[in-house]
């Protein structure tokens, strides 16, 4: 009779994590998925804000990418089934609009806002 051989698992549980931004890029071998999140901090104490910024990155196969996406479309499906369709927020919106207007600087050279939306 064969002798049965124990392993011991460790199971490390990563941080709960919101991110505000994410962003998704590719090399011929993998995908990058970027998740952000921004925080503004502000210290009585310092005459300048600081603004921190976490990011968590996962990369995986382009396999599995294709995967990824097709349980993402069936879980946003079945969401969307049960509570709605899922819409931008007017208040998104409304900064999407404030963030296209274009700015002329005193060289008279026209720069757009800078968007923290992806």
């Amino acid at each position: 009779m064969a002798e049965k051989q124990k392993i011991n698992m460790s199971i490390m549980d990563g941080d709960a994590f919101f991110s505000h931004e994410t962003s998704i890029n590719f090399s011929p071998t993998q995908f990058i998925f970027d998740f952000r999140c921004i925080t503004p901090r502000i210290d009585a104490r310092s005459p300048t804000a600081t603004i921190a910024l976490k990011h968590n990155v996962v990369m995986i196969e382009p396999y599995h990418a294709k995967q990824f996406l097709n349980v993402l479309s069936k879980v946003v499906k079945k969401y969307e089934s049960e509570f709605g369709k899922i819409e931008k927020p007017a208040s998104l919106e409304k900064a999407e609009k404030k963030n296209k207007k274009i700015k002329k600087t005193k060289e008279g050279k026209t720069v757009k806002s800078p968007s923290y939306f992806g």
